[in-house]
């Protein structure tokens, strides 16, 4: 029996999907109850005129993504974001006041949040601080047990910035299998090349969740993809919605992934790698900042010897700069988002004359 098959609340396993209407190319479409005229001011777009549904899964949409990410088509579902994956995989694996998910703070609160919801529990085995903020992978094989369904690990991880080994990785996947879902949170891996996708091939386990928020600059259309075998796809799409994704989104993103488009993503990508490591460099000689974690994402998590005073600079700058000050594991740290050369020349003015 396959991991998924195993794990799958029974409902979710015997629930019937939603049959939505269908379309037929040249044929009228008195089968939805849409109005027949594109409301005002909205032209038609290219895949279909606005006053009509969007196809019940976005065929097009899904296959170039595919294509991008190297994967079947059936192996990848799109999602509003890379966070409704996790809202997804924890309605169809975890059972109210019955089942655990497993994270590792100081991660992405969201997890914490959609498991809240559900009303799963959340068991914290937190990230080791004084190795790198590294998974404790022993602990979690260790104390893993019937109750537990889905292991959240985010890599790189939000918001210390480092990835996690790909052994670490391997050695989760490989001992879990038959016993949880190992969901990989891959948001920032195109900013260190440090991408878990061919996991998905090599265990029946594994789900990766990217995003189009990051590294493409398309966090305003909230497009993200699921990654996974086609049975645990199957699962997530009876959950999933009709007509999830808008037409106008669509557009956009097909848009930014036509190839044309490639070499400017790429190029901008080296250049905020470029910035982060130059503002690693520089914060690790401020006297403000005493310690710098290296990243591999977009972002460095910096801790302050006066947080007050680093974010009161930050402001009167007029940069916002995200406060984990008092967050249990990143006490008097701040997550600084890698921003254009001009951006960032004026973050370390900013920044220069603190103590």
């Amino acid at each position: 029996m396959s991991t998924a098959k195993r794990l799958v609340r029974p409902e979710i396993g015997a629930l019937k999907a939603y049959v939505a209407a269908t379309y037929q190319d040249g044929m009228a479409r008195l089968n939805a109850n849409e109005t027949p005229w594109s409301p005002a001011g909205n032209a038609t777009v290219s895949l279909g005129a606005l006053n009509q549904y969007p196809e019940e899964r976005p065929l097009q949409l899904t296959q170039r993504l595919a294509d991008y990410y190297g994967v079947p088509a059936d192996q990848l579902l799109v999602t509003r974001g890379s966070s409704e994956g996790i809202d997804l995989l924890i309605r169809c694996f975890c059972s109210t006041g019955t089942d655990d998910i497993v994270i590792s703070t100081p991660t992405f609160g969201m997890y914490r949040v959609y498991a809240d919801v559900q009303g799963a529990g959340v068991r914290d085995i937190p990230l080791l601080k004084d190795d790198g903020f590294a998974v404790d992978a022993d602990r979690i094989l260790g104390e893993w047990d019937e109750r537990c369904k889905l292991l959240f690990v985010c890599s790189p991880n939000n918001p210390t910035g480092n990835a996690v080994p790909a052994e670490t990785l391997e050695r989760l996947c490989k001992e879990l299998q038959g016993k949880g879902m190992v969901v990989i949170d891959a948001a920032y891996t195109e900013f260190g090349n440090n991408d878990p996708t061919p996991l998905v091939e090599r265990y029946d386990n594994v789900v990766v969740l990217r995003t189009l928020s990051k590294a493409l600059g398309l966090a305003g259309v909230r497009c993200g993809s699921l990654i996974a075998n086609a049975e645990i796809v199957s699962y997530l799409q009876r959950v999933l919605p009709p007509y999830s994704y808008s037409t106008p989104c669509q557009e956009a993103v097909l848009a930014a992934l036509d190839d044309s488009n490639r070499a400017l993503q790429q190029e901008r990508i080296a250049l905020l790698v470029n910035e982060r490591k130059r503002l690693e460099k520089a914060f690790a000689g401020l006297a403000c900042f005493t310690e710098v974690a290296p990243s591999d994402a977009n972002f460095l998590l910096v801790k302050a010897a006066d947080p007050e005073a680093v974010l009161q600079a930050a402001a009167s700058a007029g940069i916002l700069i995200r406060d984990f000050s008092k967050s249990a594991g990143t006490e008097n740290c701040f997550r600084i988002t890698v921003g254009s050369p001009e951006q960032n020349d004026a973050l370390l003015a900013a920044f220069s004359g603190l103590k």
